[in-house]
């Protein structure tokens, strides 16, 4: 198979990258040449936001393209224009937070969409960006050759958000750690090598349509989660199950300050971790364990000296350590 892969050498691009090498792929990145792409893959240099930038990508034919474009869905209408005659299937890593708000627990594909989005569109926010983005490979590609990757959660290694990050260097920090409560939270996420595996996969089966694509609700716990990154980080700290009333109480966001978490029985957590997986399920998805992401995300992040890479246009996440310890009383 031959993949084009825009973008290719962060995150989710990345870890598609090395899964398509792995598994014999012929590879092309196109990206703008600030990091280097995966060894083994082709290299083209282009920055779809400037005049003349797809230039690289009018010659050439793949059978994939992978598309994991955020900002102004012009961008990709234009390249999904450029490539409509010289590629087999687009497939588009869209997100979640396409469904209109707040999306409830147990919603599928076909749950309402966020209204006002336009495949010509500049940047403008993040949701209907996203949707714009998936109307602009519509139109080019059609339903038929088109595949719509709506992903939630995603953690693992190469993250740039931060999040799994962010918990494994502070309970690697040991002492008494704020654990936000209650225990059993379900948890969705989706292993990032996971979600590469499932869009090479569905790509090859020539699939087509959208597709919530993150582990089933209830994979793992907060529990699960932040236990495993005590047992891989030494087991040096003192996880403090703390109720969500006491750190709400403290003007501490869920989400961002604590990372992943959302309290119960609220719209929040019906919204970013209760979303119906099944039809992916269906068309072959395996999770991994919580361990191995885990594991597997401390050792990259070991790697890079306990400093992972910080997306530009996202918050940097996490708690004031002086917020944390008066929550605890310390």
């Amino acid at each position: 198979m031959r993949l084009l892969m825009l973008g290719g050498t962060e995150f989710v691009g990345r870890a598609v990258v090395e899964v398509a090498l792995a598994a014999g792929w012929d590879v092309t990145v196109f990206h703008r040449g600030r990091r280097a792409a995966p060894a083994g893959a082709r290299t083209l240099h282009g920055d779809r936001t400037a005049p003349g930038g797809l230039a690289a990508l009018t010659e050439g034919e793949w059978d994939v393209v992978v598309d994991t474009w955020s900002a102004a869905p012009r961008a990709v209408r234009d390249t999904a224009r450029l490539l409509a005659g010289r590629a087999g299937r687009y497939v588009y890593v869209s997100s979640c937070s396409v469904y209109a708000w707040p999306a409830p627990a147990g919603y599928t594909e076909d749950a309402p969409l966020v209204g006002g989005a336009s495949a010509g569109a500049q940047q403008s926010e993040y949701a209907r960006d996203k949707r714009g983005g998936e109307l602009a490979v519509l139109e080019s590609f059609g339903a038929g050759r088109s595949v719509l990757v709506r992903c939630g959660l995603i953690l693992g290694p190469y993250e740039n958000i931060g999040r799994l990050p962010w918990w494994l260097n502070r309970i690697a920090r040991g002492g008494p750690v704020l654990a936000p409560g209650p225990r059993d939270l379900p948890l969705q996420y989706v292993d990032v090598r996971d979600l590469a595996e499932w869009t090479l996969g569905a790509a090859e089966g020539a699939m087509s349509g959208a597709y919530n694509l993150v582990g089933p609700p209830g994979h793992t716990t907060t529990s699960g989660l932040l236990d495993a990154c005590a047992r891989v980080t030494g087991g040096r700290a003192e996880l403090r199950w703390t109720e969500p009333g006491a750190i709400l109480a403290a003007g501490i966001e869920p989400w961002t300050h604590l990372p992943v978490w959302v309290p119960p029985g609220s719209g929040l957590h019906d919204a970013l971790h209760g979303a119906d997986v099944s039809r992916a399920l269906g068309a072959g998805l395996r999770v991994r364990p919580v361990e191995e992401t885990v594991a597997d995300t401390w050792s990259w992040l070991r790697s890079l000296g306990g400093v992972a890479p910080q997306r530009s246009d996202r918050p940097v996440v996490g708690l004031d350590p002086a917020v944390e310890a008066k929550v605890l009383g310390r």
